[in-house]
This record gives structure tokens, C-alpha cells and sequence, in this order.
């Protein structure tokens, strides 16, 4: 069988420190929409409609997450077009949030920085299909510098911030893993995404549907590393949206072949762990 061609990222679930901190950070700064709130939990999407794409769980006592271990590097959220992805840069800037970097990486023209909690995040558009170059099953991508201008060129500066465009979602995840070949025996042979690009050093990237990658994994700092303790900040789990029951049965048949625990939830839904105990949720 073969993995549905619209399978997407649907949310992500992260352990912070502070809520009110991190809601700033997200709601305010970022403007994701606010679904549902308590004293120690909130969900956000982009149009303030379910299903949620960001959830947030307090807990006070959370330790920042040591360098070396497995788990999130970080989590992009993709723009309809690159003038969406200028509104909300122009939005950081003029409130003084720290950028890690920019990047132009062939496929797409991204932004990043890091959440209260020090959780990657990747803000990016991407460039049309017709631009994208494959080269003998590979989608080429790189990391070269990324033209500002190019993603604020039209933008009105004095015109009123209405939050992110509600069309925004998770175009893909990245995580540090321990091993490539785990990585690669879990989210290719197993989930039966398409290795997408190999040409990274020290980094495999997947998809479905020919997408550049729904999954990012590198090993760059976290090579033969230890998942983070659970009083740890950061990932919990994360969801991955396939439609197609069939093929949901079918996976939790080849994880538990492979040794790997598929908890059952409900209509069909189940939570297992990878070969570095990163949970995902598959759901349809």
C-alpha cells in the first residue's frame, strides 16, 4: 500500500515552562488564534477553529532540554505566499524577537527562531512547484541567504496586524535523531514516506505526495543521543493526519512487527514510538 499522497502534519503538542510566556510568544507576537484556555493548558490554530495545530501543556517544573538529546529541532509552519511570511517577520522585527537565521533553501524561503521554551521554529513560504528542480528522485534543496526585501516588497508598513493568515498550518517537522538509518527504518520502510533528499550532511529528509519533506532528521548535534528526560521542556508528541483507514490498520500492523508499541485510541487512531521515543499520533 502507499502512504496517501495528502498525509500532512496536523499539530504539535509541547511541554513549557511558562504558558503565559509561551502564549505571548505564539497568540501574541506569532498570532495564532487561541481555541481553548485553562490554568495549565491552551490550543491555538491559525483561523480559531479546531482541529488545533499548536497544543500548549504547563508544567512549572520543567527543565530546559540538554543539548545532545533527541527530540524537536524544530516545528515550520508554512504561508500561503511569501507576502504573508513578510507580515509576520515585519511583526517580530518591530518587537524585538531574536532571529536565528534566514534562508533561502531552493524550495522555499524561510525564517528562524526559538520559542520561550527554546523550541525551534521555522516560519517559511513556499516557492511555486514548477521551480522546484528533482534530480534523479531527489528534491534539490540548500541553505543559501535569504533576500528580505523579497518578502516585504509591497507591504503597506502602517496597515493594521489582523494576526497570522488563517490559511497557515505545519508544513513539516524536524527532529534530532540518534541515527539516520533508524530514522530512515521508521518514517520510510515503515510509515512509507519517500526519502526526498539525502544530500545534507548528517540529515535525511521525507515526504508523501512528492512534497520537498513533511519530516526533517538530523543527527547534527544528537548523534547516538538519549531522548530528554520527561521533566524536560519541549515535545510531547506530534500528529501526523493520514486518510485512509486502511492504511492506519496497515501501519499498526508493520509497527508492531517491527517491535514497536501502537496504543490504541479511538475510530481507528493510534499513538506509537519511534526507534528515539518521539510519540506520534497517527489519526485520520
Amino acid at each position: 500500500m502507499k502512504i496517501p499522497d495528502n498525509t500532512k502534519i496536523q499539530s504539535v503538542d509541547l511541554k513549557v515552562k511558562n504558558l503565559e510566556e509561551s502564549l505571548r510568544f505564539y497568540s501574541e507576537l506569532l498570532g495564532f488564534k487561541i481555541i481553548s484556555e485553562n490554568n495549565s493548558t491552551a490550543e491555538l490554530s491559525a483561523n480559531g477553529n479546531g482541529p488545533y495545530l499548536i497544543k500548549l501543556t504547563e508544567d512549572k517544573n520543567a527543565l530546559r532540554r540538554q543539548r545532545g538529546t533527541t527530540g524537536l529541532f524544530h516545528t515550520a509552519f508554512r504561508f500561503p505566499d511569501r507576502t504573508e511570511l513578510g507580515r509576520v517577520f515585519l511583526r517580530l522585527f518591530r518587537n524585538n524577537v531574536k532571529f536565528q537565521g534566514f534562508s533561502d533553501h531552493l524550495v522555499s524561503e524561510a525564517i528562524y527562531l526559538a520559542d520561550p521554551d527554546e523550541n525551534g521554529v521555522e516560519l517559511y513560504a513556499d516557492k511555486p512547484r514548477s521551480e522546484w528542480v528533482n534530480n534523479m528522485g531527489q528534491i534539490m534543496m540548500d541553505t543559501l541567504p535569504l533576500d528580505l526585501s523579497l518578502i516585504t516588497a509591497g507591504i503597506d508598513e502602517n496597515e493594521q496586524w489582523r494576526g497570522i493568515h488563517p490559511a497557515a498550518d505545519i508544513g513539516h517537522i524536524h527532529l534530532n535523531v540518534s541515527d539516520l538509518q533508524k530514522a530512515q527504518k521508521f518514517y520510510s520502510l515503515l510509515l512509507g514516506m519517500n526519502v526526498t533528499n539525502s544530500m545534507y550532511n548528517g540529515a535525511l529528509f521525507f515526504s508523501a505526495g512528492g512534497y520537498h519533506h513533511h519530516i526533517g532528521t538530523n543527527i547534527w548535534s544528537s548523534r547516538n543521543g538519549s531522548p530528554a528526560p520527561e521533566n524536560t521542556a519541549g515535545l510531547l508528541k506530534y500528529t501526523i493526519n493520514i486518510p485512509d483507514e486502511n492504511y492506519l490498520n496497515e501501519l499498526e500492523k508493520r509497527y508492531s512487527e517491527a517491535g514497536l508499541t501502537a496504543s490504541q485510541l479511538k475510530n481507528g487512531e493510534f499513538e506509537v514510538l519511534d526507534f528515539d521515543k518521539i510519540k506520534i499520533k497517527l489519526t485520520l
